[in-house]
């Protein structure tokens, strides 16, 4: 069995790591922490995991994860890049599902999350986790940087027509929305039902600490540089991302179609919808999928792709499960087949 701690057990994608890791048959939970709820049992806080989970929360220390063979951070921006090298001097594996180690340029990190890195060393060494660009590399990983959840969904969308050389990659639009959840578990009156309920609103126009995520992963498939602009927008659901992705194509494309079923034919968890298809957040929701569509309106030269998943499984707790698979040799799929709950 699998000894696995989780950090920052208390948070949405904290919560969503255990439901998927109580079902996981190769898992033991050795360790959940939450320094504001130590002493208390997870099942008090989190009631549907009564009968399958009976840890009580813990205090977080070097010691005492270093029981584990690997450990998730669920943690905010900032936590995981200050114990990480300690956990791994101790031979455990780490996927963080912050943004500590996704941007291999540190200044550009410091920029956008307004801190100090304080392990810069260990962020060459990580891998980038979407297995759908680098699971052989994820293999063999004792460091995972878990993508975010616009990223994902973003990522996936343009990977083929940008691998392709088909859309010019220095005008790309990203029109994407996410549920509330993305926001994370925490009192802000911006995210309060009564204040987001029945509107729509975007946010981080300026610029959003996603968008050279993004950048830095297409420009890796890209024949030239990659100008991206991305808006977020905030719809009144608590889960989801609806991610509506446009490039003007380079040149005559016969069948986009067939290009997006071949790419991802061996992709278990990239369902590529028949043609004409309009993927809805409901399809995904509870699920480790991203399901797409492609359009080509009016036959005309702009490609419109559609992609959705869930920002908490395939956007965060599901894909670093996915990843754990990869890293101890399991079959990938292996606690991840939920279907998405429908209505």
């Amino acid at each position: 069995m699998i000894k696995v701690g989780i950090v920052g057990g208390t948070g949405y994608t904290g919560v969503e790591l255990l439901r998927l890791l109580a079902q996981h048959p190769n898992v033991q939970l050795q360790a959940v922490t939450s320094r504001s709820e130590a002493g208390v049992k997870v099942s008090d806080t989190f009631p549907n995991l009564r009968g399958h989970v009976d840890n009580e929360f813990s205090e977080p220390s070097v010691e005492s994860l270093s029981q584990c063979d690997i450990v998730f951070f669920a943690t905010p921006n900032g936590i995981a890049m200050k114990m990480t090298q300690a956990l791994l001097d101790n031979g455990v594996k780490i996927v963080d599902l912050a943004a500590d180690f996704r941007i291999k340029d540190i200044s550009v990190w410091e920029s956008w999350y307004g801190m100090t890195h304080a392990s810069p060393s260990l962020v060459e060494e990580a891998v980038y986790g979407l297995p759908e660009i680098n699971r052989e590399q994820i293999k063999q990983a004792r460091l995972i940087a878990n993508p975010g959840c616009y990223p994902t969904a973003v990522t996936l969308g343009y990977l083929p027509l940008i691998k392709a050389g088909l859309i010019d990659s220095k005008q790309l639009i990203a029109d994407t929305k996410s549920g509330v959840s993305g926001a994370g578990r925490k009192a802000d009156v911006g995210i309060l039902m009564s204040e987001m309920g029945e509107s729509f609103k975007s946010y981080a126009v300026a610029g959003h600490r996603h968008q050279p995520e993004i950048a830095q992963i297409l420009t890796q498939f890209a024949t030239d540089e990659v100008g991206l602009t991305f808006v977020p927008h905030l719809l009144p659901m608590i889960r989801g991302i609806h991610a509506t992705l446009y490039g003007n194509l380079k040149a005559d494309a016969s069948d986009l179609q067939a290009l997006y079923e071949d790419f991802y034919k061996d992709e278990p968890f990239v369902d590529v919808m028949p043609q004409g298809s309009h993927p809805d957040t409901r399809s995904v929701k509870g699920a480790n999928f991203c399901r797409m569509a492609i359009h080509q309106p009016q036959g005309g030269n702009t490609v419109v792709i559609l992609s959705v998943i869930d920002n908490l499984v395939k956007g965060a707790a599901g894909q670093a499960v996915h990843n754990m698979n990869l890293m101890f040799g399991l079959d990938e799929t292996t606690g991840l087949t939920q279907l998405a709950l429908l209505p």
